[in-house]
């Protein structure tokens, strides 16, 4: 089998390692903060140990911030419990090439138990549970990721100047690095396009729709092999949601359309919103404040929400517009989905994929009504997405619907992660804080 087919398949991968072609697997799976986790494991060992007894992880790695501290006190685990192992499981049907290693595949795994049951605080596990509950009302969902970063240079330092939006130059002026980067990218992703975003050195990726596991399994694996191409290019990109004062920030939003027995469930009625799209609209308006917690996992986080920064800042809906939290997209009934634009790109995506499927859900049971569409500039038009931290886990905490559907448990941990990161930060003396009252308090 040549490297340049795919193996999907538990036969096929056993041919690659067979003609010698596939002599090396990274098993991987997501923590909370969307890091990858894993090990590399030797082609010959690799279907042994996958169809029998797994590969062992220690569960702190679903109990610890974005530094490793690990945090008691946690549902999944503990010192009470141990820190015991939970196995990882690999899905063959996630398997890709990895671009920058001849010879090297990845695959994505589920984290389970002893038992053989999905680790229950698992991103994965989470993402599965919201798409079992929509499943069970009938309809299948399709999720289209869209990503900024900046390409900065090994300094922190944008690799270009200047804002110029779409700029075929600036894309230029930017290579090798882009250009591999769109390269490989093509070989771990399907990609739609790239382009030059609204800030020095800031780029946009479009990830081409799918189901929401393979959705959000893909944009984990686009920002791991943007972070490793790029370094192989002397280049470093940054998921970081505000990274520089005074541009943009990077967003991650997510579009999503309903579907069911292959058909558009969203097709628009008389140019407009069906019933089923705005119960959807609905759910999404009421819980906006229950889930941005789950697009904005950090302090840093809620440093983009700005007044006229193309990032929204209130709980507002409306057409083709990009003051909103939600663009609702009526357009061919294939095409027709809503936009959920209030997540950045740190966002951890099998959990930002889950929370918003999760409201889709709680509007389509409770036929929640979004109100009216808005017009026109609608920055501080309807109530402010939550601006710390702080105020979005107490927004989690207080949204039972939404715990309810992702898991209370899992919520519960997540939470608790952000609280202690929340915490560390308040305590934390800064530049910033020495700048302004050293001399003048």
């Amino acid at each position: 089998m040549p490297e340049e087919s795919t193996p999907r398949s538990r036969e096929e991968v056993a041919a690659a390692i067979e003609g010698g072609v596939l002599r090396e697997v990274e098993v991987a799976w997501p923590d909370h903060q969307g890091i990858l986790r894993g090990k590399r494991v030797p082609a010959g060992k690799f279907l042994r140990r996958a169809e029998s007894s797994g590969f062992p992880f220690c569960d702190a790695a679903l109990a610890w911030n974005f530094v490793g501290d690990v945090l008691d006190g946690m549902r999944l685990t503990g010192w009470d419990t141990g820190y015991g192992d939970m196995i990882a499981r690999p899905d063959l049907s996630t398997f890709r090439w990895l671009p920058w290693k001849p010879g090297v595949g990845i695959v994505v795994a589920d984290l389970v138990d002893h038992h053989g049951e999905r680790t229950r605080t698992a991103p994965r596990t989470v993402l599965q549970r919201a798409i079992d509950r929509l499943d069970s009302l009938g309809y299948q969902a399709a999720i289209g990721v869209e990503i900024e970063f900046y390409l900065l240079d090994p300094s922190g330092e944008p690799l270009v100047d200047g804002v110029q939006c779409y700029s075929l130059q600036k894309a230029n002026e930017m290579d090798p690095v882009f250009t591999d980067l769109f390269d490989g990218l093509g070989r771990i992703a399907d990609v739609e396009a790239a382009n030059v975003e609204y800030g020095p050195g800031q780029c946009e990726v479009n990830l081409r729709y799918d189901a929401p596991m393979a959705s959000a399994d893909q944009a984990m694996l686009f920002k791991y092999a943007a972070k490793e191409l790029a370094r192989r290019g002397g280049a470093m990109p940054t998921f970081m949601a505000k990274p520089f004062n005074g541009v943009s920030g990077n967003s991650m939003h997510l579009h999503v359309s309903l579907w069911k027995d292959g058909q558009p469930v969203f097709a628009p009625e008389d140019g407009k919103e069906n019933a089923l799209a705005l119960n959807a609209l609905g759910g999404m308006m009421k819980h906006l404040p229950g889930i941005a917690l789950f697009g904005s996992p950090n302090i840093n986080s809620y440093k983009r929400f700005e007044d006229q920064s193309f990032a929204p800042t209130t709980a507002v809906w409306g057409g083709d517009n990009r003051t909103v939290s939600i663009r609702s997209l009526v357009e061919t009934p294939e095409a027709t989905r809503l936009e959920l634009r209030i997540g950045g790109a740190d966002a951890q995506p099998h959990w930002a994929c889950a929370s918003l499927l999760a409201a889709v859900i709680a509007g389509i049971e409770g036929e929640l009504d979004p109100g009216p569409k808005g017009q026109g500039n609608l920055y501080g038009v309807g109530e402010p997405l939550p601006r710390t931290l702080w105020h979005a886990v107490q927004a989690t905490r207080a949204d039972e619907t939404i715990s309810e559907i992702l898991g209370e448990d899992a919520v519960f941990d997540y939470t608790a992660i952000a609280l202690a990161e929340w915490e560390v930060f308040c305590t934390e003396v800064t530049d910033w804080d020495r700048a302004r009252y050293m001399r003048l308090v």
